[in-house]
């Protein structure tokens, strides 16, 4: 039963997702709002609310492990997983703000995630506070650099959908993306008590596939539709909104206390990894493209990743 009730918490978290990154785009085009930042914001937030969810559920139902983990891993398996399989689909093309400020805000902000835990192994309120006020200032610096940029005028599907059913769809994305988390949580935290695997365990890999999903889908449509913007802006947004707005929020509402030193020692790292690499693999073999070959490493390397944390 534990099993189904997780398994139907997965399910209801993709189609959640999938709703809400639709509404959320198709309200953005309404605004003529750039793609790019489409990307970067809506899209990442939207994408970002089912990590938001399970970790506020474990936080406030006395599972850290699986607040923090659950971001963690979702931030290792959007590089590794969702930007290696999305490459292995089609080439992303990396633009100069990828370099001059989106990279190096995301290592700023996984820097100081490790900084916060490392320090004292909790993430207080105060740090949390920090966190999402940072990510805050990033969205306005996005927003005002938007306005100083050309806007995209090509014509989407998604601008021409009606208020009602975008709103329709925000409700549907919602209540699936709440009822999901809540059971994927509780679903989790009886499997790995009842196989004899911590929490930590399971967040960092099944959970954080799970609410990985929703960056998958946006990211792969993206490139069929050829809407690459989009495609690595919602990864390095969604990345840097699961620090600042995640584990933020939920440490300004509980502070998160790390109960597993592996969190720090091996997660953290292996997060400030896959962040790092994004840097080289992107210039390497073609300049200013994420293809094929440097698709497979990742995935490749992602593979790694989650054999070392089922062995250790």
């Amino acid at each position: 039963m534990d099993v189904i009730l997780m398994l139907v918490g997965f399910v209801l978290l993709v189609v959640g997702g999938d709703f809400l990154v639709r509404a959320s785009v198709a309200l953005s085009l309404k605004f003529n709002i750039s793609k790019m930042v489409i990307g970067l914001t809506v899209v990442s937030f939207a994408t970002s609310l089912p990590e938001l969810l399970v970790s506020l559920n474990a936080a406030l139902n006395g599972s850290p492990s699986i607040a923090i983990n659950n971001v963690v891993g979702s931030n290792v398996a959007n590089i590794g997983l969702v930007l290696g399989i999305t490459a292995l689909i089609g080439a992303i093309y990396v633009n100069k703000t990828f370099y001059k400020f989106n990279w190096p805000v995301l290592m700023l902000f996984s820097l100081a995630l490790y900084y916060f835990l490392s320090n004292d192994n909790q993430l207080a309120a105060l740090e949390g506070a920090v966190l999402f006020v940072a990510l805050i200032l990033f969205v306005i610096i996005v927003l005002k650099t938007s306005k100083l940029t050309e806007k995209d005028d090509s014509i989407d599907v998604l601008s021409l959908v009606s208020t009602f059913k975008i709103t329709v769809w925000l409700l549907i994305g919602g209540i699936s993306l709440y009822f999901g988390s809540d059971w994927l949580v509780k679903g989790a935290v009886v499997i790995a008590k009842e196989i004899g695997v911590s929490e930590a365990v399971i967040s960092v890999s099944i959970i954080a596939v799970g609410t990985s999903i929703p960056e998958l889908a946006a990211s792969v449509m993206a490139v069929v539709r050829n809407e690459k913007s989009i495609s690595l802006g919602n990864l390095i947004g969604s990345n840097i909104f699961n620090i600042g707005s995640v584990l933020g929020l939920t440490a300004m509402v509980k502070p998160i206390v790390v109960d597993d030193p592996l969190i720090v020692s091996r997660d953290l790292i292996w997060m400030l990894i896959f962040a790092a690499i994004l840097l080289p693999f992107s210039l390497i073999l073609k300049r200013n493209e994420i293809r094929k070959t440097e698709g497979f490493a990742l995935v490749f390397v992602y593979g790694v990743f989650i054999y070392t944390v089922f062995v250790s």
